[in-house]
Parts: structure tokens; C-alpha cells; sequence
């Protein structure tokens, strides 16, 4: 009686299956580390306008406007949407919260990009104690929801310069906590 033995894979082709597995996964975890990078430097980058808002806030802080400065008559003038090119050139001399942080951002040119959006967004988030990561890539509608409840809270009429501070410190807080976490996750690797 004769058994008849199974032939054997050829051993290239033996290592090219696993090794075609293993780079698959290798590849998707550099893609989520990369992802995690991108999302670690944004994180820092928004702390860091977060913190240079305060000290905007602090040089001066308005209310019922985006911005101030001092006209050729030493007159303050509030800019808003509606003149908003009147601040081309001009020293500013104060700004609301949402105008801090895009001050901060590189100004108002700088107004759409990512990191002002992630500091309104972490700004937004410590105002309403939201302790829970959210949507990152917000629809304009959705952002500009959060700039108008941003801007209501600013321009109450009790609020002070001294809680626009503590606000912008506590999104500061908020993007700490969020790096904190983001690194217990990859357990510190890489990040």
C-alpha cells in the first residue's frame, strides 16, 4: 500500500501569501499612525493659537464686533462682516473671543483654515463641557452654528474680559486632555 505524501507549496510562494498579509497590516497601522501624527500636531498647534487668543483678549477685548482699532481721529471702530476690510493695514486694538482666536490663527486670511477651526471647535466644546472627542471635519452650517453660540456667549451683556480668559484656558485644557488621550490609545508608540 502506498500513501501518497502532499506535495509541498514552493517555499516563495509560502512567504509571499504571509508576507502580503503582514504588509497589508503593516501598512494600515503607519496609515493610523500617521493619522494620529496629523492629529497630535493639530491638537498642539490649536493650543498654542489658543493660548496667543488669551493674551489677544487680554491686550484688549471688545464686545458687539470682531475687531478694533483706533481711527485717524484716535476714535476705536468696531469691524464686523459688514466692514470687514476696514481693518486691512490697521493696528488692532481689541477683539472678541472668535476674533481672538482667528487673530491668533494668522488673521483673517487665516480664518478658514484648520487650525482656527480646531481652536473654535475646542473652544466651542469647553464652553459646553463636552467631554467626548467630536466630529472633526465639521459641515460649514455646523461651524457656523458654533461661531454664533461663541459669539452670543462674548456679547452678553454681564460677561467679562476675566471669563473669555478662563474659556480660552479651559479649550487649552480641553486640547491637552485630548492629546493625553490620543496617546493612551497608541499607547505613547510613535506619537
Amino acid at each position: 500500500m502506498s500513501v501518497l505524501a502532499p506535495t509541498p507549496v514552493p517555499s516563495h510562494l509560502d512567504r509571499s501569501t504571509a508576507g502580503f498579509g503582514h504588509r497589508i497590516a503593516e501598512r494600515r497601522r503607519l496609515a493610523r499612525q500617521d493619522r494620529m501624527a496629523v492629529c497630535l500636531a493639530e491638537l498642539h498647534s490649536a493650543r498654542a493659537l489658543l493660548a496667543d487668543a488669551a493674551t489677544v483678549v487680554e491686550a484688549g477685548w471688545i464686545q458687539d464686533g470682531w475687531f478694533a482699532y483706533r481711527d485717524e481721529q484716535g476714535r476705536q471702530r468696531l469691524v464686523g462682516a459688514h466692514n470687514l476690510s476696514e481693518i486691512t493695514g490697521r493696528q488692532l486694538t481689541g477683539a472678541c473671543l472668535v476674533g481672538a482666536i482667528v487673530h491668533a490663527g494668522g488673521g483673517v486670511p487665516a480664518a478658514g483654515s484648520g487650525p482656527v477651526h480646531q481652536a473654535l471647535n475646542l473652544t466651542w466644546q469647553a464652553l459646553f463641557a463636552v467631554t467626548e472627542p467630536v466630529e472633526h471635519c465639521l459641515s460649514p452650517a455646523a461651524r457656523t452654528v458654533r461661531v454664533r453660540e461663541l459669539t452670543r456667549w462674548n456679547d452678553r451683556p454681564s460677561r467679562t474680559a476675566g471669563e473669555v480668559t478662563t474659556l480660552l484656558g479651559a479649550a487649552v485644557r480641553v486640547a491637552v486632555s485630548r492629546v493625553d488621550r490620543a496617546r493612551s490609545l497608541t499607547g505613547g508608540v510613535g506619537v
